[in-house]
């Protein structure tokens, strides 16, 4: 299942420090796009993580029941902790390519931050439209990594600079699928699902100090963390000091407020 996913997802406590809060503030205005969650549906929460957006979607229906899968079993671990025995929700490992479910199993299919990070997209595109049934709604969103993503321009933009290793993962994270203009919508089409609308949706990353920026990324969980656990002691003595200046940005350290930018997409099952 690993191999559907480009994600480093080992520990859900770090991933929460360093995308988790993240993801929580991005779920609602994902969901206002998505549409009001009807009572009594059988949603889907497709790359669940640590279960932001299944928490959130249980706030939104006292009788909605939401399945998270996620690849990550020590994600889907943690996301079970989290929720306790709430009998409305419940969560499964599985590969975003291969979903466990019949065909038409759900009313709503819905993932956050997610198919940015699966190589073969498509795949699971299809298979999103395929456990949903008629009529239901479809939804994702992914960052913008190149145009919107200000925190992690930041980290890579600086490290780049003077690291061709650093300069090889911007590239890589830059160019990810379904992060261009207009490429879920592009996807969502080609999938057959009608009435196909997109977005954009912007938070803020609020950071108390350059400790709360700089330790998640010792967390080793993403694209950012995967690159600085391959430094040794005395590269990342120096990536430290190069990232602090870029936070400080001619300021005391202190607060800093990021812009995080998200594409967002929406269709119908068709039938």
């Amino acid at each position: 299942m690993a191999s559907s996913s480009t994600f480093t997802a080992t520990d859900g406590d770090a991933y929460e420090r360093q995308m988790g809060r993240w993801s929580r503030r991005l779920a609602e205005p994902f969901l206002d796009f998505a549409g009001p969650v009807g009572e009594g549906e059988r949603i889907l929460d497709l790359g669940c993580g640590t279960g932001s957006l299944t928490l959130a979607l249980a706030r939104r229906s006292v009788t909605a029941r939401v399945c998270g899968l996620d690849f990550s079993p020590a994600y889907v671990e943690y996301a079970r902790r989290r929720v306790g025995d709430d009998p409305r929700i419940g969560f499964q490992v599985g590969d975003a390519c291969a979903m466990p479910f019949p065909e038409a199993s759900f009313d709503r299919v819905l993932s956050l931050l997610v198919l940015h990070f699966v190589p073969r997209t498509p795949d699971a595109v299809a298979e999103m439209r395929r456990v949903a049934r008629p009529g239901a709604v479809v939804a994702a969103a992914v960052w913008d990594a190149r145009g919107g993503f200000v925190a992690n321009r930041v980290f890579f933009d600086t490290a780049a600079a003077f690291d061709p290793q650093a300069d090889a993962a911007r590239a890589r994270n830059f160019t990810r699928p379904m992060t261009r203009p207009g490429e879920l919508a592009a996807a969502w089409r080609t999938a057959g699902f009608q009435d196909v609308r997109d977005t954009a949706l912007t938070v803020r990353m609020d950071y108390a100090d350059f400790e709360d920026y700089w330790q998640p990324l010792l967390g080793r969980q993403g694209p950012a963390a995967d690159y600085v656990a391959s430094l040794d002691a005395a590269a990342l003595g120096r990536l430290r000091e190069h990232i602090r200046r870029a936070y400080l940005d001619g300021e005391p350290d202190g607060p800093r407020s990021y812009a995080a930018t998200a594409w967002a997409v929406r269709g119908v099952t068709p039938g």
